[in-house]
């Protein structure tokens, strides 16, 4: 259940915002003769408001096929008797209760609150097809999203607004305006290679802490091929929003916050009072604003591209009065920090982990360069990063399906539906159904990892790092049942499908066309390191007894033939 506990918060590419969330302190209500009217007014306020609350969970209970799934053993807790709070994604017993109830079940999580877990390919597609209409965010997440980047922003937006939002944004993220901006992936990447260098100069056996320059690597490019601004965090210059992404997206939950987390599911407004535990996420938000303004400032001067379909000039453009897509300022500076987070967080935490499976797994790392080797010290063009590199293209998928950044996605429904299920599943009573009621204030979750990783859909390996399955010409090695993006659940499907996934994907292999030609790679001391994951912004991983989110590996130059 502690998984789901933060996977409750999530967004769609973010589902930890309200981690820093503190318990605000109470004040005192000093009644007097005088105030006694007032009390009994609040009451009734509260007994109508609780009759009401019981009202609609009644009306779920009515309209929703009762399922079966893991029993209860806490009010508080749900499915557990304590929250552990060094392991609050675990993938391993979803993935067990998908084997054991089905592709939908009811899972019991906190103060008594019910989510129905979704893992079937076609309930999914179904699911995601109505995102951001009868599927939508959670109020607690809506209210921590906008606290964060503003209101307006595409992550939190729904509906129709979501829909002018994305056509707006949309041009920037074609293949045509990828391919443009590939040679920007290579000027970060060959930075760090550069500054790598040295290190392995001065250490030839030395560790290298790759999350770090991940992070790094990822904000630079985000800046330069969206904003035409560099951060230069590569080559060390000092910079305040990768100072507060780093303090966001490493600091860890606290029994605290998770209590007044517990409270803010009761009472979303909870979400909007200041206290002490958001400070890193206000620092961050002031950070980004900061920046984005400037860039803003800079563009409407200018110096900007006014041909270009750059993000940051789609954006200006978009102010135009004759505009169809207007956009506000505060829109603006929202989508604005939204991709810079979203750039940055995403793709970070993918490349580590791909960096971790290589040094696991040195056949896989050695058949990469191998490919990799084909093309020495050249800058790759789009057309062969989508062609000519097969084994990459495996090595870079496999990533994202063993190891997404977004483990899981929570929409509460508005209105009521019926999901179509390609299995039938046992229901409470025992009876098998393959159309579930769904009522409208429902909660459901969809285990991205789980779904991943399901072994009903990728077989007895499912777990297992295993790039060769990509390029099997048996189509029976992918689940052909899940829709959308290469067989994944990772990009999300539908209105709400990741518009940045292309940017992403052709930003992870160049990073790792330069890194893996370069260095080799390998587990410090030549042990199995134990990992663990953050809960910041998104889980990352993390070396065991390590500070923060540090994975340090043993880094050392290439001898390629």
């Amino acid at each position: 259940m502690t998984k789901y506990l933060k996977a409750s918060l999530a967004t769609t590419s973010h589902s930890a915002f309200t981690r820093s969330l503190g318990i605000v302190s109470g004040t005192m209500l000093q009644l007097s003769q005088n105030s006694i009217g007032l009390a009994g007014a609040a009451s009734a306020a509260a007994i109508a408001w609780l009759s009401l609350k019981l009202w609609a969970i009644g009306r779920q209970h009515l309209h929703t096929t009762r399922l079966s799934g893991p029993p209860r053993k806490t009010f508080l807790f749900g499915v557990e008797d304590k929250i552990d709070l060094e392991n609050l994604n675990k993938n391993e017993q979803t993935v067990d209760w998908i084997s054991q109830y089905g592709g939908i079940f009811k899972l019991p999580v906190s103060l008594g609150m019910t989510f129905l877990v979704l893992s079937d390919p076609v309930g999914i597609a179904h699911f995601f097809a109505e995102d951001a209409y009868t599927y939508q965010l959670p109020q607690l997440s809506q209210i921590s999203v906008d606290a964060l980047l503003n209101a307006g922003n595409l992550l939190s937006a729904q509906g129709d607004e979501h829909k002018r939002q994305r056509r707006t944004l949309a041009p920037a993220f074609t293949n045509t305006a990828i391919r443009r901006l590939v040679p920007a992936f290579f000027s970060s990447a060959n930075k760090a290679k550069a500054e790598w260098e040295k290190l392995c100069e001065a250490n030839p056996d030395g560790a290298i802490e790759v999350q770090h320059w991940m992070n790094c690597i990822s904000l630079d490019s985000i800046g330069v091929a969206g904003f035409s601004y560099d951060f230069g965090t590569v080559e060390g210059k000092d910079c305040a929003v990768a100072d507060a992404l780093k303090a966001a997206s490493s600091s860890q939950l606290t029994m605290t916050q998770i209590a007044f987390i517990l409270a803010s599911f009761v009472f979303p407004w909870l979400a909007k009072l200041p206290n002490p535990g958001t400070a890193s996420n206000r620092q961050l938000g002031e950070s980004l604003g900061a920046i984005a303004k400037t860039l803003l400032e800079e563009g409407r001067a200018g110096k900007q591209d006014s041909k270009s379909n750059s993000l940051v000039e789609l954006l200006i453009r978009s102010e135009d009065a004759d505009s169809k897509n207007q956009f506000s300022e505060e829109e603006i500076i929202a989508q604005m920090k939204l991709m810079v987070v979203a750039g940055y967080e995403t793709t970070s935490i993918a490349l580590t982990w791909a960096l971790i499976e290589l040094s696991r797994n040195q056949d896989i790392q050695s058949k990469l360069r191998a490919e990799l080797a084909e093309f020495q010290d050249a800058d790759l063009t789009w057309e062969d990063l989508t062609t000519r590199l097969p084994y990459l293209d495996a090595v870079v998928h496999e990533t994202l399906r063993v190891h997404p950044s977004l483990t899981d996605v929570i929409r509460v429904a508005t209105r009521d539906d019926v999901i179509p299920l390609s299995k039938p599943v046992k229901t409470a009573s025992g009876q098998l159904q393959d159309r579930i009621s769904i009522a409208k204030g429902t909660s459901i979750l969809v285990p991205v990892k789980a779904t991943n990783t399901s072994h009903e859909l990728w077989g007895p390996d499912a777990t297992e790092f295993k790039p060769e399955r990509w390029l099997s010409d048996d189509p029976a090695h992918l689940p052909k049942d899940v829709s959308g993006y290469r067989h994944l659940v990772t990009f999300i499907e539908g209105p709400k499908t990741c518009i940045g996934k292309a940017f992403a994907v052709a930003e992870m292999k160049v990073v790792l066309c330069v890194l893996v030609r370069s260095f080799v790679f390998d587990l410090c001391d030549g042990r199995e390191i134990k990992l663990t994951l953050t809960n910041g912004l998104l889980p990352r991983p993390k070396v065991v007894g390590e500070e923060g989110s540090r994975v340090p590996l043993r880094v050392r130059r290439a001898e390629l033939n």
